[in-house]
Formats: C-alpha cells, sequence, structure tokens
C-alpha cells in the first residue's frame, strides 16, 4: 500500500480571536520543516459571519516557504466571476514557482452566505461547471468568448498566466460532486464518506470520465477529515467535538462516524481502508491546543501512515 501525500489545514488570521498573521505564517514554516506534504486552507466570505479568504491565505503561506504544496480545501468558486479568479489564481501559482492547486466546492450550508454575495445558493453547481469551463480556457487562451447562463465572455484575456494550468480538485460528496470531478476535475477530495462510498464514488467519478472521454487514472482520488490526536482517546475526542459543533452548529454525534481521533497509529488504521480503495491524498483538519501542536500532530499522523505502509 502506497502511503499517500497528506496535508494539513492552515487556518487564517483574525486578531479578534488572537491570531495574528505572524503567527500563521509560522505555522506554514513549520509544516514545511516538518515534512508535511501541503497545507490546506478553507474559504468563506460570511460563513455565520467569519470569512477568511483561502487565496490570500496561501499567497502570504506562498511568500515565506519553498516547497510545501499549497491547495484550497475548499474554495467557494459559485461566489466568484471566474475572471478575477484566473488573475488571482495566476499570480499565486506564480509566485509559488507552481506549487497551488485550486480544491473547488459549491458550499451551500449557509444559503444567507450566497445571498449576502448576490448570489442564488439554487445556482451555485450550474455557476460551479460554468466558472471551471472559463478558468480552463483563461489559463490557455487568449481572447476567450463564452456564453453561459451565469457567465458571458467576450474576447477576454487575461495575463499573467499560471506556470501551468492549475490543477483543479473538486470537494463534495454529492452525485453532482463527482459527476463535476469526472467531467472537469483534475483530482477528487471526498468528505463525510465510509469507506465504501469513497469507493462508490470513485466508480461514479469513473463512469462521468470515460462519457466525456477521460482518462480516469488521470483524476487524483482522496479524502479530508476533521481530527484530534492524543494518546488519551477521551481528551482527543472533546477536542475534534468542539472544533466541530462550534464551526457546523451541530451535534458531534452526526459527524463522529467519518472522524478519525486518538493516537497517531489509531488514525492511520482508521485511514487504511481509504487509502487501499485509491486516495493519494489526505487532508487533514487537526483540533489542538495550539497552530504548532497541529502541525506537529498531522506530521505523526503522515509518519505513521508511512510505518503503515512499509
Amino acid at each position: 500500500m502506497q502511503a499517500p501525500s497528506v496535508s494539513v489545514m492552515l487556518k487564517s488570521w483574525d486578531i479578534r480571536t488572537g491570531t495574528t498573521g505572524g503567527m500563521v505564517l509560522d505555522a506554514a514554516r513549520q509544516a514545511e520543516a516538518l515534512g508535511l506534504d501541503g497545507l490546506i486552507a478553507g474559504d468563506h466570505v460570511t460563513f455565520y459571519g467569519y470569512g477568511n479568504d483561502g487565496l490570500i491565505t496561501l499567497t502570504a503561506a506562498a511568500a515565506v516557504t519553498e516547497r510545501i504544496e499549497l491547495k484550497t480545501a475548499v474554495y467557494l468558486l459559485p461566489l466568484r466571476h471566474p475572471v478575477p479568479v484566473a488573475l488571482q489564481v495566476a499570480q499565486l501559482d506564480q509566485l509559488s514557482m507552481g506549487r497551488f492547486v485550486l480544491g473547488i466546492g459549491v458550499g451551500g450550508e449557509d444559503p444567507h452566505e450566497f445571498w449576502s454575495s448576490g448570489v442564488d445558493p439554487a445556482t451555485r453547481g450550474a455557476r460551479t461547471n460554468e466558472a471551471i469551463e472559463v478558468l480552463k480556457r483563461l489559463w490557455t487562451e487568449d481572447g476567450v468568448t463564452y456564453a453561459g447562463t451565469h457567465f458571458q465572455l467576450d474576447d477576454v484575456t487575461v495575463y499573467p498566466k499560471p506556470f501551468r494550468p492549475v490543477p483543479i480538485f473538486v470537494g463534495g460528496r454529492s452525485d453532482a460532486a463527482l459527476r463535476r470531478a469526472g467531467r472537469l476535475g483534475d483530482g477528487y477530495t471526498g468528505i463525510w464518506l465510509t469507506p465504501d462510498r469513497f469507493r462508490e464514488a470513485a466508480e461514479r467519478i469513473a463512469e462521468a470520465a470515460l462519457a466525456a472521454g477521460r482518462d480516469p487514472a488521470e483524476i487524483e482520488l482522496g479524502m479530508q477529515y476533521w481530527t484530534s490526536v492524543s494518546d488519551v482517546r477521551d481528551e482527543a475526542r472533546a477536542l475534534v467535538s468542539e472544533g466541530m459543533e462550534s464551526t457546523y452548529r451541530m451535534p458531534f454525534e452526526r459527524f463522529e462516524r467519518y472522524t478519525p481521533f486518538g493516537a497517531p497509529g489509531e488514525i492511520a488504521e482508521y485511514l487504511a481502508p481509504f487509502i487501499e480503495a485509491g486516495a493519494r491524498h489526505i487532508n487533514l483538519v487537526p483540533v489542538q491546543d495550539s497552530p504548532e501542536a497541529a502541525m506537529e500532530e498531522a506530521a505523526n499522523v503522515r509518519e505513521a501512515l508511512r510505518a503503515g505502509s512499509d
């Protein structure tokens, strides 16, 4: 069993909550020094009032790192117009020397976030599909003309362009997300799935890819998990449950079966069936007592996964 790449969530700054930009940049440097494969950043405009722009967070991280991959997981593409996004992503990709991956999702857990941004949440899937098509063309073509339902372009050119067409990883678990990944994505990142559901998702993605004339083997599959690491299992559960309940405003029991927690070896054991089913990347959202501990424990999980693959 080949060990997957392991990325860790880099949370953004908010002085109101005691997190400064300097602390975030220190965490990015630490993740790279620990040998983690990637940094992921979430993205919201106003999720129950809270926002963090994933592209801004990772642009800052790009400036203080050299090797580690940078990936949004996930960027709420339907909230934005694809032309400025094409430019922002291209600049970030050039700054990072080709280390950026655009992980996208449709969101929707807080419909007010969409209405606040002038977007009907019922259109978010269709907007995302069109936006992906536009991004791919703007990164490789000049004078792009596009006639969609939600976006119309007339002879649009955007420079600078990225080093290469930036990989687009589709997140989610709905049937629409699986079709989107197979038809338009370079990768797929699942969340809230059992190993059986992950296998089914892989099959549906492959079917959509083949129907679009694409090779399913070129679509990288992976998973994302909230987690907490502690040799005392009850302590780990308490940490991750508090973090998830405060974010999603739902009881932890709704998430528990999808959430690995405990010692690094226990988490690696939980992840093993997903890796056997084809997960080539693992994104971790660790809830720990400090940003430093989050990076250290993610690195410990990575080492446990590698030990299990020997």
